[in-house]
């Protein structure tokens, strides 16, 4: 049976309890990661150990771990299920506290870590790409809750999900509330235009996505890509060449509609273009070889 970390010691799933007056269940008070495991490397573990700080200290929450101890806990975790490729979901719940918003009535933040295995998307879709559509549903304005703060509030994507879900499709994009391209619900966005890849920056209400810094700094410039972080709308991106997503969980998948706007031209209208293609190839070999846990 899979186990769980929980503050400290490791229980069966069906053992695993957060009271029901944890302000995380009650109000969406906290904060998470979602991390890869590939051949037993926690993919990027300094990058996301320092968004979880970065997100914690955000909304005054106290994390009762140090990094070296969380760390240890993934390890532990992974190790515990005899798994080599994974998927980590490391919490930090506000705590159990009262029936009010008064974070200070919760004395200590609940810790816990899952490593599973996940799937967002099916394998087929990573080879013919995957249709997606516009949610009429905005991102929240980065003034209102800033979405680098990676909570455990997902209302607001949930809500465009759904919309996703009633068109028959597994993602969504979303705007911001000035109509500028954001992200997806659970995934950043790429754009391709000749050898540049677009993608919107902070501003536009995005998480910084792990994966979608590994696309900036690693993958891009190995393949001689140049990458620019700009403001565009609809129109720019449904005229690209190739659009992809990213995220720890959906790695590197291309899009080949939108809407009802088929992505690309020629013999690439429809299906993965080449340059999406190459650089999930190049994902999948790295992390594969030797995943980075820097």
């Amino acid at each position: 049976m899979l186990k769980i970390w929980i503050d400290g010691t490791l229980v069966p799933k069906s053992e695993a309890r957060v009271s029901v007056y944890d302000h995380g269940l009650l109000y969406g008070d906290g904060v998470f990661e979602g991390i890869r495991v590939y051949g037993g490397r926690i993919f990027k573990m300094g990058q996301h150990l320092e968004r979880l700080w970065d997100s914690a200290n955000s909304i005054r929450l106290v994390i009762p771990y140090s990094r070296e101890e969380l760390a240890h806990a993934m390890r532990a975790t992974v190790a515990a299920n005899s798994l080599r490729d994974a998927y980590i979901r490391l919490v930090v719940t506000r705590g159990a506290g009262t029936l009010g918003l008064d974070p200070r009535k919760c004395p200590r933040a609940c810790v816990f870590c899952i490593a599973d295995f996940i799937q967002l998307y099916p394998e087929e879709l990573y080879a013919k790409g995957m249709k997606i559509i516009v949610a009429k549903r905005p991102r929240i304005p980065v003034t209102c809750l800033d979405p680098s703060i990676k909570s455990l509030n997902y209302l607001n994507n949930i809500l465009a999900k759904l919309e996703a879900i009633d068109a028959n499709v597994l993602e969504a994009i979303m705007l911001n509330t000035e109509g500028f391209v954001s992200e997806c619900t659970g995934d950043n966005v790429f754009g391709i235009v000749g050898t540049t890849l677009i993608t919107p920056p902070p501003a536009a209400g995005i998480l910084k996505g792990v994966t979608r810094r590994f696309v900036i700094e690693v993958l891009a410039p190995k393949l001689g890509l140049h990458v620019e972080e700009k403001m565009f709308r609809m129109p720019e991106l449904l005229a690209a060449d190739e659009v992809f997503l990213t995220g720890s969980a959906a790695e590197i998948i291309g899009v080949s509609q939108i809407d009802q706007h088929v992505i690309g031209k020629g013999a690439s209208a429809g299906v993965v273009g080449p340059v999406t293609a190459s650089l999930a190839r190049e994902f999948r070999a790295l992390v594969a070889r030797d995943a980075p846990e820097d």
